[in-house]
């Protein structure tokens, strides 16, 4: 790797490792709560690291828990992930120049942590060719940290059978706030983070995790309303 590149690489690392360090109680959690909903110690690792992506891995693990149905998994996994699609359309003038298959692996890498970190560094960095490293110099130290963190929380949940309820599960709440504030800046935007945040306290007891598909259908319903027309992304 040459050697600018590899400075890029480690930059993205350093400047992704304050979200990394609140991941770690969020990857724990799910290596524990997956083993209590029922999953194998196989199906827990494997999930983190073929489908990674924490906030519906959670949701499938405790779907998974109250026998929900397949499609009902399928389905709220799906429009939990939806937001994935908007930070790729965000995301794309930078990559086009790029080949397919490393927009391939920068889109399954593609969280939260990095997104934030991504479109930080884009705000004063926008040199032709630079992004590709920094990128994986962020996705390859939160993945590897998912891992890692998954694995220590299904080691500790078979030492410790009431991991769960430690309340390590606030991480999750720290995580996003610190993740989703920062780039709020129209009003479409905070519309649609209160509108979020405010049904799902009302549609919290709804049965298989119904009132967050609720929630967030009708937080991009009005996101999209208030949006300027026109607008990016």
């Amino acid at each position: 790797m040459p050697q600018q590149s590899r400075r890029l690489f480690f930059e993205g690392a350093r400047d992704t490792l304050p979200l990394i360090i609140a991941a770690i109680p969020f990857g724990m959690v799910f290596g524990a709560l997956a083993q209590t909903n029922g999953l194998s110690v196989g199906a827990t690792l494997s999930m983190s690291a073929l489908v990674y992506a924490g906030s519906s891995q959670f949701i499938a693990a405790t779907l998974a828990g109250t026998a929900a149905s397949l499609p009902v998994i399928i389905v709220t996994v799906f429009i939990v992930n939806l937001r994935h699609m908007l930070y790729a359309t965000s995301l794309m003038p930078h990559v086009t120049q790029l080949p397919q298959h490393q927009r391939a692996i920068m889109a399954f890498w593609l969280t939260d942590e990095t997104f934030a970190t991504i479109s930080h560094h884009l705000q004063t960095h926008t040199k032709p060719g630079e992004l590709l490293y920094y990128y994986l110099g962020s996705a390859t130290a939160m993945y590897l940290n998912w891992q890692a963190c998954t694995a220590v929380g299904v080691f500790l949940q078979q030492r410790i059978p009431d991991m769960t309820s430690w309340g390590l599960d606030i991480a999750m709440v720290v995580a996003f706030t610190g993740i989703v504030v920062p780039l709020l800046r129209d009003k479409s935007q905070w519309a649609c983070a209160g509108v979020a945040s405010v049904t799902a306290l009302f549609t919290h007891d709804w049965p298989h995790q119904s009132g967050l598909l609720f929630s967030s259908l009708l937080a991009i319903a009005v996101g999209v309303a208030l949006s300027p027309r026109g607008g990016h992304v």
